[in-house]
């Protein structure tokens, strides 16, 4: 009786073992802006103080779609988002500006260390003038993640726009690069930083921010919700933009593992 446990037994311990890799993937590629799934992310940017006066306080909640696609015999991920704004004063509230890229995710040897590149696009859907730039903007879009490592992933987003049509007053110079990184604390549980350095290349306006925050990543079916919250604050910062003195980023992402 004890020799006939044994299969048994070792049966056990090879589903616990699976189980506990697939939480573990599963918290790796959470935050993995090229994974080859469709996502829906809910995100929010809470900013109680500017470095201008005006406006004293604002809100930006984005809606982002990803989905991976494939162009002949290559694959790409698509990315759309479109910010819902409001700002205390002047007071406004209504659709920002909508955008979108296609990165070609490059073949590499190792599936878990990704890389995209492609084009972006910024359509001026903005439903007031403050709430955008009244400006069409093409550009290039650049991302790179390494989840090669279980315990800790990193890399980055690098984008860069500039207007070519549009009744606003300037044309728009643009560039941000969102660094992230993810340390797996265990249970799905995880310490994250992910702030995004701007850059307004006319006015030679930058912000410069560093994030601290905590997620939690849970898998229910094929869905893999994965809700956090950082709070970020500028440590450089220069130039007559309205660049956020602190804010509350917090957001819920989902991950649908079917087809």
């Amino acid at each position: 009786m004890k020799h006939a446990a044994l299969p048994v037994v070792a049966l056990a311990v090879l589903m616990f073992a699976s189980a506990v890799r697939a939480e573990v993937d599963a918290s790796a590629q959470a935050n993995n802006p090229l994974a080859n799934m469709k996502a829906l992310n809910f995100q929010n940017y809470l900013v109680p103080d500017y470095t201008t006066k005006l406006p004293d306080l604002g809100n930006q909640f984005w809606i982002r779609y990803a989905q991976p696609i494939k162009i002949a015999e290559t694959s790409w991920l698509m990315r759309a988002s479109l910010p819902i704004l409001s700002y205390s004063r002047p007071s406004e509230f209504g659709l920002g500006d909508f955008n979108i890229f296609a990165a070609y995710l490059v073949p590499m040897k190792n599936p878990a260390f990704s890389v995209g590149v492609g084009p972006q696009l910024t359509v001026p859907t903005a439903t007031a003038s403050a709430l955008g730039t009244d400006k069409w903007s093409t550009g290039l879009a650049h991302v790179l993640f390494d989840a090669r490592s279980a315990k800790f992933q990193w890399g980055y987003l690098l984008t860069w726009q500039h207007s070519f049509a549009g009744d606003g007053p300037a044309y728009v110079n643009q560039a941000a690069f969102q660094y992230f990184g993810f340390y797996q604390l265990g249970g799905g549980h995880y310490l994250r930083m992910a702030p995004v350095c701007a850059f307004d290349l006319r006015t030679d306006g930058y912000t410069i921010p560093v994030g601290l925050g905590f997620g939690k990543v849970m898998k229910q079916g094929n869905t893999v919700y994965n809700a956090f919250v950082e709070p970020q604050v500028s440590v450089f910062d220069e130039g007559p933009n309205p660049w956020p003195e602190w804010q509350l980023f917090l957001g819920l992402n989902l991950q649908f593992l079917g087809k």
